[in-house]
Formats: C-alpha cells, sequence, structure tokens
C-alpha cells in the first residue's frame, strides 16, 4: 500500500479525525497488525475490534478507526460505520491507480476464472489477485489497499449473496473490464430466480468504467441475451458467434487442450486440469488477457502452468485408482460439470462419491433429486452418497433405475463401500460443499488403498 495521511483518509469516508499520522497500511484482525498500519475497528458476529484498540497500538498501528464514542490513546479517525467506511475508503484508494482493472463474477466457476486469469495478464504485467475467499465487501477492501506503485493490473473476484452487494464491490474497484462467467441457480434462495440471479451479477456494469467491455459466456443461455448500450460485449464459448471460440478438445492424462479462433487469429492452450467447464474458465482468461493487451502466445503459455488450489477439481492417482477431488464448493450447477467430466474421463468403472450442497434453500430437495437423475443419465456405474440432503439424490438415481445407488449414514461406511467396490483403473469423483468436509474419506481411503 502506498502511504495516505489520516486526514486524506478522514476525508474520503466522510470521517472525523484527531491527530495527523501517516498511514502505509490496513488491518483488521490485530494479528495482522504492521508498524504504521491503520487498525479498522469491524464488529463482528463473534468479536467487536473495539476492544482490542490498546493491542493494536502496543503492535505498531499509527492510528485506528473507529464508530463508538470511546477513548483512544492516540491517533483516530471516527466514522459511522467502519466496515462501509473501509470500503468507500478502499475506493478512493484505488483511483490513485491507472491500470488494468478486471472484476469477475458468476455463479460457478469464479475463482478457477481468477486464477487462470491471473496467471494469463501477469504473463505481461505485475498483477494483484483477489486471495483466498476475500471477495466480499470485507475482502475487497484487503486486496485494494495492497495496490501499491509497483503494480501493473489487478484482477478482482465479486462474490455475493443478496441484491446490491456486487453493486458496492464494483463501485469500489471501478474494474476496467468485466467478465460474468455463468449464471446458474447458487444463492437462488435469496435472489428468486435465475433472472434475478442475472440481474445482481449484472450490477457489476455499475462500476465498470463507461466503454469498457464485458466478457460473457455465450453458451449460457441467459447471458447470451444481454445487451449494453454503454459497454462493448464480446462473448467466448463453444458456439461458432462466439468472439473468442474454443474447438478441437482433447483430454487425455489429467490435462485439457483446445484450440481458441478469436478475430481470424489462433491458438493452442493447454490446461492441467480436465472438465469442459474448465475450459470455459480458461477461454475466458485467455480472452481478458488479450483484451488488454497481452501477447496471446505469453498468454496461452501461462495458462499451461496452472496449479489446483486445495481439493478445487485436482486429480490423484492411487494405486492406480484415479481420485478427482472437488470438495471445495458445490452447487448443482458445479455438481452437474463435475459429473460430466468424470463421464469423460478414461477409466473402468466410473464412482461418484456424493454429499450435500448447501444454501439452496426451498430449491435445495428438488435439486439434490435432479442431481441424482444426472448422474443415472450420464451413465455413472456407482453413487455413494453420505449426509442429509443427499439422500434425495440417491432417491432421484433409483428414479432413472440406476440401482449401484447407496445412501450410506456416516462417513465410516461410506469409506468401507468405496473400498469394497473401487479397484485399479476406476476414477472416483469427490464432490460436495466444503462444510461437509468430504477430504475425511478422502484421507481415510487413500491410507487404505496404498496399504
Amino acid at each position: 500500500m502506498d502511504r495516505l495521511l489520516l486526514s486524506e483518509i478522514a476525508q474520503a469516508c466522510g470521517g472525523t479525525y484527531n491527530a495527523e499520522a501517516e498511514i502505509n497500511g490496513v488491518a483488521i484482525d490485530t494479528r495482522k497488525v504492521t508498524k504504521g498500519c491503520l487498525f479498522i475497528c469491524i464488529k463482528g458476529t463473534r468479536f467487536d475490534a473495539h476492544d482490542f484498540i490498546d493491542e493494536a497500538f502496543s503492535k505498531g498501528a499509527a492510528a485506528v478507526m473507529i464508530s463508538k464514542d470511546i477513548k483512544v490513546n492516540g491517533a483516530f479517525v471516527k466514522v459511522a460505520d467502519t466496515a462501509a467506511a473501509m470500503l468507500e475508503l478502499s475506493g478512493s484508494y484505488r483511483e490513485r491507480f491507472d491500470i488494468p482493472i478486471i472484476g469477475l463474477t458468476g455463479s460457478v466457476g469464479k475463482t478457477t476464472t481468477k486464477e487462470l486469469t491471473y496467471l494469463a495478464v501477469s504473463a505481461k504485467y505485475k498483477t494483484v489477485k483477489t486471495l483466498g475467499n476475500l471477495n466480499n465487501e470485507i475482502g475487497l477492501p484487503q486486496i485494494l489497499f495492497s495496490l501499491d506503485s509497483q503494480s501493473e493490473a489487478a484482477v478482482i473476484e465479486m462474490g455475493m449473496n443478496h441484491f446490491g452487494e456486487i453493486h458496492r464491490l464494483s463501485m469500489a474497484a471501478k474494474p476496467t473490464l468485466g467478465i460474468i462467467t455463468n449464471i446458474g441457480v447458487s444463492h437462488i434462495e435469496n435472489l428468486g430466480s435465475r433472472e434475478g440471479i442475472l440481474k445482481a451479477k449484472l450490477e457489476i456494469l455499475d462500476g465498470l468504467k463507461d466503454g469498457a467491455p464485458l466478457l460473457l459466456n455465450s453458451d449460457n443461455d441467459l447471458l447470451s441475451t444481454v445487451k449494453c448500450e454503454n459497454h462493448k460485449i464480446y462473448f467466448y464459448g463453444l458456439n461458432n458467434g462466439a468472439d473468442f471460440r474454443a474447438d478441437d478438445i482433447k483430454e487425455e492424462n489429467g490435462s485439457t487442450s483446445f484450440s481458441v479462433y478469436y478475430f481470424g487469429k489462433e491458438n493452442k492452450i493447454t490446461i492441467p486440469i480436465i472438465g469442459i467447464h474448465n475450459v470455459y474458465n480458461a477461454l475466458a482468461a485467455f480472452s481478458a488477457a488479450y483484451l488488454i493487451g497481452v501477447n496471446p502466445n505469453d498468454a496461452a503459455a501461462a495458462l499451461a502452468k496452472y496449479v489446483p488450489e486445495g481439493m478445487r477439481q485436482k486429480s490423484v492417482v492411487v494405486n492406480g485408482i484415479t481420485s478427482i477431488e472437488d470438495c471445495y464448493n458445490a452447487s448443482p450447477d458445479s455438481m452437474r460439470a463435475a459429473l460430466e467430466t468424470l463421464r469423460r474421463t478414461k477409466g473402468n468403472k466410473k464412482i461418484a462419491v456424493l454429499s450435500d450442497m448447501l444454501e439452496l434453500g426451498d430449491y435445495s430437495r428438488q435439486a439434490h433429486f435432479e442431481i441424482g437423475k444426472t448422474a443415472a443419465k450420464l451413465g455413472i456405474d456407482y453413487l455413494l452418497c453420505t449426509g442429509t440432503l443427499a439422500k434425495q439424490i440417491v432417491e432421484g438415481a433409483k428414479s432413472e433405475n440406476l440401482k449401484n445407488a447407496f445412501f450410506l449414514n456416516s462417513d465410516k461406511a461410506l469409506t468401507e463401500k468405496l473400498y469394497e467396490i473401487a479397484e485399479s483403473g476406476d476414477v472416483v469423483l469427490f464432490k460436495a460443499s466444503r462444510g461437509m468436509h468430504l477430504e475425511n474419506i478422502i484421507y481415510e481411503i487413500y491410507k487404505r488403498w496404498e496399504v
């Protein structure tokens, strides 16, 4: 972060201050306080950071941001709402930088697309990216504050649960290029319908610079209908009408290769992950990099260096059995994509180990039932499920006559069943929402297979 004066901070977020101070960073957690930083006191559900002001000063904070009438033994800026003020301040700080800012959102694929885009853009620019899950109104400002005089570009992920959230994030980030990966059913409980989700995602336009390009997935039924007078829309996809079109797709040995055709040009791309959904993710990344001036050959070469994070679409072979670890998150859209990847992966038996998809509200039972039907229609050989909602996955599969569909009432029981049926040459998909901790089964079965 470049240096700011406390007076500048107060002006940017409509606050008052008691003494001048020079700020060289921002922290909202005393464990991350550094000398000369501004400690922002945010009240959470479990902790109120106002209670840790003295600790922040003792660790070297130059000033604090508060919203309460309390005695402070040091420099402070007082605002009505510290969380809102932090977002507003980050937007003001971002305006110091005349650099490409790529803002991206979507129902699924945001994080993988962000990582791939970061690689492609970094082929030319020194780039800042969203870290971890810092894609909300508390996290995004922390990424913007990481910009400094050495930054040449940024890739900013924007998540949301309700209307208005993308609007506020986009107004702070002020992207110079926007990406919407797809419109699915994630957060449909709060947004009412897929059309509502589209409306919420299109709030990214509110902060998008006039005339800035917007990249959309042309194969998504709702995004393909979007029209916008103030922005040039570029479409990417597999259909012939896309500005950036992928073709000649081949999957083998845990990698996917394809050709991208655009404006009379062609590039060959290889990514070390499988799944058609990842072709879309890489296509978005390549397209964005090209539109901000990255050499297309350099962008394509950078994409080949992608390394999946944690249990996000990671392919592992243990004792001849190929596992696809995809337990970072789950929605009906990503679950279908994962099952399609399982179907396309070479192997003897195709085994899906699935658990609950969370946060689907009233749509939950139907969504799980439909996933079971999808697994059966795709010809998955075995379906093993655990959890609570996942019972409906089994019911859906059985409704389509998948006989080898089993609901197991514990991780241990599922592990035993998987050990019983999986053999060398088989492919196993592990997929569930992060909160289901499916990694417990993964780690246990790997130990069993390695014996």
